[in-house]
């Protein structure tokens, strides 16, 4: 296939991507997000006074 046909082809699959519609359930990304959120791990400031004190030693 000649550089010209796969240009085309390739604007032809992205104008398609583009513009249809896919049905994606924007509530249900919305659950899917807000879960994650709950059960991620927070970061503590216990564990960066941890790492600050392990590298505090090494200036003086």
């Amino acid at each position: 296939m000649g550089r010209g046909r796969q240009k085309a082809k390739d604007a032809k699959i992205a104008r398609q991507l583009k513009y249809t519609n896919h049905g994606g359930d924007l509530r249900e990304l919305e659950r899917e997000l807000t879960s994650r959120e709950a059960s991620a791990p927070t970061h503590t400031a216990d564990d960066s006074d941890e790492y600050y004190d392990r590298w505090a030693d090494d200036e003086d």
